[in-house]
């Protein structure tokens, strides 16, 4: 089990459960045993392992003596994480204008090494310029006001600053070439838009494919997605579907092979990376003639 500072209270959970599970396993004793000794249930101890529910330390600690963990080190190492995973993440601060169903993926996006993406409607979140972001936001929140307008836009590019960090995670994008057609703000605001990610196209950090109209049907027609991948040891990959008013995580293997499956052959059905460029210059050039 490892620590990173990068990661929110979500990966901590994550991770602290993960290490649990692996010390009960180890030791033998079934989740019901677990359970009587911290007076819970079978259930809650399911809860505890797969990070889904807060850490009382003094329930971590009673679980770390039935597992025959007697290093005192030890002990305060898992019982820091324990601390560290019920703490407020770095996103705390906008939890007026966050949405609950998102706030688990800030902290694993946050966390992890790769992030593999295909978009259909919008560029991805990581990838948009302000005055893009806002644009976006309106869309799915027309009642809203310019305050909430601004803090949900401030949110959005303070979540790009992970791809400034020495060890960002990489980002690889597919987009739908219908993301840069459409207008959203305006023909000026796609123009600014485009022109980004040309200049991101030059991050190390940064993958970004176009699947063009002429390709036809291809892997993924159900819709956008994610998959995530983290340097933790025993955190399996994520997979985030985000609908209109919640947000779908999937982590059992079959489930998250599927989704890498589907991304792999997009990949392949995609014009090369090295063509995105060209690409978006040409597009661009489009966009300047028609304005």
């Amino acid at each position: 089990m490892t620590e990173n500072d990068n990661g929110g209270a979500t990966v901590r959970r994550l991770q602290l459960g993960a290490h649990l599970r692996a010390l009960r396993r180890a030791k033998g004793v079934t989740r019901d045993e677990a359970g009587y000794r911290i007076r819970g249930s079978e259930s809650k101890i399911s809860r505890m392992e797969l990070g889904k529910v807060s850490f009382k330390e003094r329930d971590v600690a009673d679980l770390l003596k039935l597992y025959g963990v007697e290093d005192p080190a030890e002990h305060q190492r898992v019982l820091a994480l324990a601390r560290e995973a019920n703490a407020p993440s770095w996103w705390h601060a906008y939890g007026d204008v966050l949405d609950t169903w998102f706030q688990n993926y800030l902290d694993l996006e946050q966390a992890a090494e790769l992030i593999r993406g295909y978009e259909v409607q919008f560029v991805p979140g990581l990838l948009q310029t302000d005055a893009y972001a806002r644009a976006v936001i309106k869309l799915g929140h027309d009642n809203a006001g310019p305050d909430e307008i601004d803090r949900r836009a401030r949110l959005r590019m303070a979540r790009k600053q992970v791809l400034a960090r020495p060890d960002a995670p990489r980002l690889w994008a597919v987009l739908d070439e219908a993301v840069l057609r459409r207008p959203i703000g305006g023909p000026e605001v796609l123009r600014q838009q485009i022109e980004s990610l040309i200049e991101a196209c030059a991050s190390s950090a940064v993958r970004l494919q176009i699947i063009p109209f002429a390709s036809g049907g291809h892997a993924a027609a159900g819709g956008a997605f994610s998959v995530l991948r983290f340097p933790h040891e025993k955190l399996p990959d994520v997979v985030y579907i985000e609908h209109l008013t919640s947000g779908l995580y999937l982590d059992r293997r079959e489930e998250v092979d599927h989704y890498a499956a589907a991304f792999g052959r997009l990949s392949i059905e995609a014009e090369h990376p090295d063509r995105t460029p060209a690409i978006l210059h040409r597009l661009l050039a489009q966009i300047n003639a028609e304005s």
